[in-house]
């Protein structure tokens, strides 16, 4: 009882629970580690028996759903999940020492030890002089007597407690206070909700699409042997290497490996592919069984018994430019252009019949970003007449008339615009269009006559990085760019690339980050049943009633726009169905 109403009385304190295992969905709530003065913490052991576990969790409930005192943890997201799977929705303010060391510092390590290391000096105790060194003997946390886990976990409170006062004031430092405040802390609780409510599956519709898949995998196999002349294996890089270069001799200097064999990477074959059939038929092969593997057969074994549910984990500081990753499963990386990616997205559905799925999507939003921040006229004016912009583009580059813009030159531009973006050489260029070069630079040298702003971009986004060692989106993300002025050609180039690519792409992610917070809120607010369920770069998804469809529309558009002020219009594509593919 006197723990609680100390708690109660404090600013903030940190919390950090121990449990059975790693998954927050079917763990076991082993005991809660408390701290709220350096150097000082306390555990509560929580009894085995699921009822009585509950009953002393309660006396807790009005401490966490307590919104006027902040919560510290490392990795909090996996304590809220933990809290909420056992029926407590913990109150923010959140201040996580995992985020908040991802700003300030986002080249190193963020894992607990290290920073009690390199912060505090200190090397906690080892989770393995505990539970064992060994994998496949390990204990769980559940088997230990609470006297043999205090020291661990309080030490773990404590820690994590001082790691905020360290890390806090360094925040500031690196402009990063209103990023971590308004938009980080805040998306935490809102993506471990996101992982809560999961998504559900049509396992029936995957079984089916299996059989076809596989059926269409047998059917490339055997015309790849027929155009080969004989069979082999497939999956082996190096027996295809020697069909495609020594018996079928595609190319006259094929390239190699450093260990010697022939290079058959998706970028040779995507070269082979403009003209051999073949090259175009391994590529297909090569995506189906990708495909199989890894979505069709693969994903109904994440679907949660309880829920019938898949509930995917989002990695919040795991990518250089603030994207979200997920894994368990990885719905990041769903092939969408392919006409079998969307059979995938077919079997995503509501999580019952009654209910759609809502998919919300910036449009363009990179070029728009791109227009935004090069503040290029040609560009912008593009975006406010609302003209397709790979049309304008190509009208521009070719100066022709808008309705005499051919398919091919709409093809070029749209190359041009995303391959610029991401730093594509004019070598890359020629490449990829299957045009000589010379023809390549004449076409870029247009584009940048027509769009100076994207010239001037580019090279002062460039010229910034080489003096600050930096580079940053709209709302002040960094990302530090060590080796910006290299000697060595490759490395540096490729810094120079992250160096244009990152404040766009980084922007995006901000933008959907910032409308994600915005619009969870507004949700709730609303009072509405409708839940956000995924996020996958620029799209959002949502599980709906049928009679909010609406409210949520109107909530999903109004946010997604508003997100980050800009000149440029902000276009947001919205669907409906009964299934992701429907909606999307």
């Amino acid at each position: 009882g006197g723990l609680v109403e100390k708690l109660q009385k404090q600013e903030s304190f940190c919390l950090d629970t121990e449990t059975s295992s790693l998954d927050p969905r079917t763990t076991e709530l082993v005991g809660i580690a408390f701290a709220w003065k350096p150097g000082h913490a306390v555990y509560v052991p929580f009894p085995p028996d699921p009822k009585a576990s509950l009953n002393l969790l309660e006396r807790f409930r009005a401490l966490l759903e307590d919104g006027s005192i902040e919560k510290i943890g490392h990795n909090l997201k996996f304590d809220l999940e933990v809290l909420r799977w056992h029926g407590i929705e913990v109150a923010g303010p959140f201040f996580d020492t995992m985020i908040a060391h991802a700003l300030v510092d986002p080249e190193q390590r963020h894992n607990m030890d290290f920073l009690a290391e390199s912060r505090l000096g200190y090397t906690p105790v080892s989770i393995a002089t505990l539970i064992g060194e060994r994998r496949e003997e390990q204990r769980s946390m559940r088997e230990l007597e609470p006297q043999e886990i205090v020291d661990y976990a309080a030490e773990d409170a404590d820690i994590t407690l001082q790691l905020r006062h360290s890390i806090g004031p360094e925040l500031k430092d690196v402009n990063a206070e209103r990023l971590f405040r308004e938009m980080e802390a805040q998306l935490m609780p809102v993506l471990a909700d996101m992982e809560y409510e999961g998504i559900g599956l049509d396992t029936s519709a995957l079984a089916e699409f299996s059989v076809t898949l596989g059926a269409s995998i047998d059917s490339l196999r055997s015309q790849i042997f027929d155009q080969a002349g004989c069979e082999f294996n497939l999956n082996s890089p190096k027996q295809l290497g020697e069909i495609l270069f020594d018996t079928l001799k595609l190319e006259k200097d094929p390239k190699k490996t450093k260990t010697g064999q022939y290079q058959t990477n998706e970028q040779v074959l995507t070269r082979l592919a403009v003209r051999f059939e073949i090259a175009r038929h391994i590529l297909q092969y090569r995506g189906a069984t990708k495909l199989k593997s890894t979505y069709v057969d693969a994903l109904p074994s994440y679907v949660l018994e309880k829920t019938g549910r898949i509930h995917t984990t989002y990695a919040q500081v795991a990518t250089a430019t603030g994207r979200l990753a997920s894994n368990g499963p990885n719905l990041q990386n769903i092939p969408i252009r392919s006409a079998q990616g969307q059979e995938i997205r077919k079997a995503f559905i509501p999580r019952s019949p009654d209910r759609r799925l809502l998919s919300a999507d910036y449009s363009q939003i990179e070029l728009r970003i791109m227009a935004e921040l090069s503040g290029d006229p040609g560009m912008l004016e593009a975006f406010e007449k609302g003209q397709d912009i790979h049309d304008a583009t190509a009208a521009r580059v070719y100066s022709v008339e808008l309705g005499a813009v051919s398919l091919e030159m709409r093809r070029q531009a749209k190359m041009i615009n995303y391959g610029l973006m991401y730093g594509m050489s004019v070598f890359g260029l020629s490449q990829r269009l299957g045009i000589p070069r010379k023809d390549a630079q004449g076409i870029v040298e247009s584009y940048f006559a027509q769009f100076p702003g994207i010239k001037s971009y580019i090279d002062q986004t460039i010229e910034f990085a080489k003096e600050n060692g930096f580079v940053e989106t709209i709302s002040g993300r960094r990302r530090y760019l060590r080796d910006i002025n290299s000697r060595n050609n490759t490395t540096r180039m490729a810094m120079e690339r992250n160096a244009v690519n990152t404040p766009i792409q980084g922007t995006g992610a901000d933008m959907i980050k910032t409308a994600m917070v915005q619009i969870h809120e507004a949700l709730r607010e609303a009072g509405l049943e409708s839940k956000m369920i995924l996020q996958i770069h620029d799209e959002l998804v949502f599980d709906v009633v049928a009679s909010e469809i609406d409210q949520v529309r109107e909530i999903v558009e109004t946010n997604m726009i508003e997100a980050i002020p800009m000149r440029v219009p902000i276009e947001v594509d919205i669907g409906v169905g009964k299934n992701w593919l429907e909606a999307h």
